[in-house]
């Protein structure tokens, strides 16, 4: 059983599963942190964080300050006086008086097998980067990026036919439940603390437009793993007949035969729901694809419609 007063800081999906588990854990979630609502949709109607969701449904207080520096969150945090912090993909980097505040730590839950991929887009590096398994640390903060001691990890695999939406909802439940039984280690003194290897490290930077220009020029598996790690959200993108064409999902048919021409329509098989292309080393089908103005649809339709042929070609896009 959870004892100690919990301050909850977070933002997305990835987080709210984590609130969830403390919820039903009866832990004592004194408030939650969570972004400010933000415009969302053609309407641009402000939307609630999913953290923020969850929180109204169980009757939590919900803050969502600007800033976490000053005095005058300084004041709400004297006033909550929580034993633990914790902090899931919260969105904002922490003032030291905050990360020093409670007795017994804050607490962050991230996406990595620590001290790999430290950073804003672990997920979606691991993913583009081929990796064939990733995981959640739970650690102790500090002032650095993702550089605290760690206090318990699980490895979760990634499997050939995941997508970025696949694991994080993976790793989610996993970190959800690795925090549970890593507060009740820390309350009862069992929680031992392991220094990173600053050596091991790498920085999964936040996924910008750049990497989604999607170029065929390049093997077949690093084009299948970029497609994969930024499916379904926000999308690899090339140009086809003068216009943005984003690929939502695809299968590698090829590995190994060379391609004078990267980026050819090699096949459109309406049947299969397939349009196979060229790359270096190797070839991909696109089986599901988002066309400049359109809805998403299936390789098959976009087949059907006529907006793709065999010999066309699927070049690199940089108007993003």
């Amino acid at each position: 059983m959870i004892k100690s007063k919990i301050l909850f800081m977070g933002t997305p999906d990835f987080a709210a599963k984590s609130l969830e588990a403390l919820i039903e854990a009866n832990a004592d979630v004194i408030g939650v942190l969570t972004q400010p609502d933000k415009p969302k949709g053609r309407k641009q109607v402000l939307a609630q964080s999913p953290v923020k969701v969850c929180a109204l449904e169980h009757e939590i207080p919900v803050y969502q300050p600007t800033t976490l520096r000053g005095n005058e969150f300084a004041a709400l945090l004297d006033k909550l006086a929580p034993d633990m912090i914790i902090v899931v993909a919260y969105g904002k980097i922490l003032p030291s008086n905050v990360i020093d505040y409670p007795r017994l730590g804050c607490i962050n839950v991230h996406g990595s097998l620590l001290p790999k991929y430290r950073g804003a887009a672990p997920i979606q590096r691991a993913i583009i980067d081929g990796e064939r398994e990733t995981g959640v640390t739970i650690m102790y903060m500090d002032d650095g990026i993702d550089t605290g001691d760690m206090l318990a990890k699980v490895t979760v695999p990634i499997e050939l036919f995941d997508d970025f939406e696949s694991v994080h909802d993976k790793l989610a439940e996993a970190g959800a439940k690795l925090l549970i039984s890593t507060i009740e280690d820390i309350e009862a003194g069992r929680a031992v603390r392991e220094k990173q290897d600053d050596l091991k490290s790498n920085y999964a930077a936040k996924i910008e437009n750049a990497d989604c220009e999607l170029s065929f020029d390049d093997t077949a598996m690093n084009v299948y793993n970029r497609i994969r790690g930024l499916s379904p959200f926000p999308l690899t993108v090339v140009e086809h007949n003068d216009r943005a064409l984003k690929l939502v999902s695809c299968e590698l048919v090829d590995t190994v035969k060379e391609h004078k021409n990267p980026g050819e329509v090699l096949k459109c098989d309406s049947s299969a729901n397939k349009i196979e292309v060229a790359c270096r080393e190797g070839s991909i089908a696109i089986t599901k694809l988002l066309p400049e103005g359109k809805g998403r649809m299936t390789a098959a339709d976009y087949i059907n419609g006529r907006k793709i042929a065999v010999g066309d070609k699927l070049r690199k896009y940089t108007k993003i």
